[in-house]
């Protein structure tokens, strides 16, 4: 059976990769918080579906690794409108309530974990 957590990253990843602006406005929390490339910080659902119809990317998940009942990291193979070839990157998910909370998204597998296990490490001392 899927964990709630699976399911919003399933649902995350489809609409996401469908390119489908209400769809995803819908798959995040209010806010969610992002890091990538170009910044971080909290965003609207309407700002993530402006990302996602403006970046044109697609994430197809290859290897889930949970870290905690709120936490996974999901190494990723990325393209873009103007992609050759796929990029591998890792992205920590936190969920609640059915719905994405964060998406921070690294340059790798061993980034992306060690992000997630101080972030569940600093939650866990609250």
């Amino acid at each position: 059976m899927e964990s709630g957590l699976e399911a919003a990253i399933n649902e995350w990843h489809a609409s996401v990769n469908s390119g489908d602006v209400q769809r995803s406005g819908r798959a995040v929390g209010d806010p969610v918080v992002v890091l990538g490339p170009k910044g971080a910080g909290p965003i609207t659902p309407a700002q993530f579906a402006e990302w996602v119809e403006r970046s044109g990317i697609t994430l197809i998940p290859r290897s889930w690794h949970p870290v905690s009942e709120r936490l996974m990291v999901v190494e990723q193979d990325a393209t873009w409108p103007e992609s050759t070839e796929p990029t591998r990157v890792a992205t920590v998910f936190r969920a609640a309530g059915g719905k994405i909370t964060a998406a921070l998204r690294l340059p790798d597998l061993r980034s992306a974990l060690d992000l997630a296990y101080l972030c569940r490490e600093m939650a866990a001392t609250e």
